[in-house]
C-alpha cells in the first residue's frame, strides 16, 4: 500500500513532478472547528494529501481547488465557509482559508521507446521543465530510477495507446522498430491534435516514410509537420548523450514562446489583504 504523504512531503512530490497542485491554508477560525489555523493539505487534479478537517468542508474546497487548475487559473484567493447547515457540519464556527494555485511544468512531452538514446534523453530532461511520459512494450527496458518528472506507461499496444497520450503534447518517437515508428506517425496524424512529432532516423529513412505516407493519403503539409531527422543540425555527435543533447535543444527551441505580460498586480489585492487584517483584529473572521 503506498504511503499516504503528508502536505509538505506532496508539495515536495508535486515540485519534483511538475505537477499543478493547490496549497491550501486555514488562515483563521471562529467557533467550534474541525482544525486550528495554520493546518495544511495539497490538492492535485486527482487526489489529496493531508487535511483540514474532512466533511464537506474539504471536499467544497478540494472540487473548487480541481475547478481552478482544469481552468490552469493559477492565482491565490481565499474563502470563507460557515459551518452551518448549508456545509452539513454542525460544529458552528467559521473556517477562513487561502488557496494557493501552482502551474507545475506547462511543457509536456511523450517518448515512445526506452533504447540507448531515450535513456540519456530522460537524463537529460530530468532537469529541465518538462512533464514526460515514457512509453515502451519492453518492461525491462525502464530502468529502476527515474526522474520525479518521469512516469513510465507500459503497454502492449504503443500506437493504440497514442492518440489518448499524445493529446496537445510534444512526441518523440525513438522505438527499435521501424514499422512501429511509421504505425506511430500514421496514428498521430490521423489524430491531428498533438503539439509536434519528432522522428529519430537519417534522411533516407525520413524519404521512405514520407513515400509511404504519401501513398496512404497524407498531404504534403502533413507529412512535412514531421521533424525527421529530429534534433538540431548545429549539435553534432552520434553518441546517445549527443543526440540526446541535439534533441533537448530543439525541443526547448520549440517550447520556447513569447514573454507573457506581467500584470502589475500579483497575489492577493491590499484591498483583501487588508480587510482580512482587520477581520483577525476584531476576531471576526466570517466576512
Amino acid at each position: 500500500m503506498e504511503r499516504r504523504l503528508n502536505w509538505y512531503q506532496a508539495v515536495a512530490q508535486c515540485e519534483d513532478r511538475g505537477e499543478p497542485y493547490v496549497l491550501v491554508t486555514v488562515l483563521g477560525v471562529t467557533g467550534s472547528v474541525p482544525r486550528e489555523p495554520a493546518s495544511k493539505m495539497v490538492v492535485t487534479g486527482e487526489q489529496s494529501y493531508d487535511t483540514i478537517g474532512g466533511g464537506h468542508l474539504e471536499y467544497r474546497i478540494c472540487q473548487q481547488a480541481r475547478e481552478r487548475l482544469a481552468r490552469q487559473d493559477f492565482i491565490s484567493e481565499m474563502a470563507n465557509f460557515p459551518l452551518g447547515a448549508s456545509l452539513g457540519q454542525c460544529c458552528g464556527g467559521s473556517v477562513s482559508v487561502l488557496l494557493e494555485a501552482h502551474p507545475g511544468c506547462e511543457q509536456e512531452l511523450v517518448i515512445f521507446g526506452a533504447g540507448h538514446v531515450a535513456k540519456a534523453l530522460v537524463t537529460v530532461l530530468g532537469g529541465l521543465p518538462w512533464r514526460v511520459t515514457w512509453v515502451d512494450e519492453r518492461a525491462d527496458q525502464f530502468p529502476a530510477d527515474c526522474p520525479g518528472n518521469v512516469r513510465m506507461h507500459h503497454t502492449d499496444d504503443p500506437a493504440g495507446d497514442a492518440p489518448t497520450l499524445c493529446a496537445g503534447k510534444q512526441v518523440l518517437i525513438l522505438t527499435h522498430n521501424h514499422q512501429l515508428d511509421f504505425e506511430l506517425c500514421r496514428t498521430l496524424l490521423n489524430s491531428g491534435d498533438c503539439a509536434g512529432i519528432g522522428l529519430i532516423g537519417s534522411a533516407t529513412k525520413a524519404e521512405r516514410f514520407r513515400q509511404r505516407l504519401e501513398h496512404r493519403g497524407f498531404s504534403a503539409a502533413d507529412i512535412s509537420s514531421i521533424r525527421c531527422p529530429v534534433g538540431r543540425t548545429d549539435v553534432p555527435g552520434k553518441r546517445p548523450m549527443e543526440v540526446a543533447v541535439s534533441i533537448s535543444a530543439e525541443l526547448l527551441s520549440l517550447s520556447a514562446l513569447p514573454t507573457r505580460t506581467t500584470s502589475a498586480r500579483r497575489g492577493l489585492p491590499w484591498k483583501e489583504l487588508k480587510g482580512l487584517i482587520k477581520s483577525t483584529e476584531t476576531g471576526d473572521l466570517s466576512k
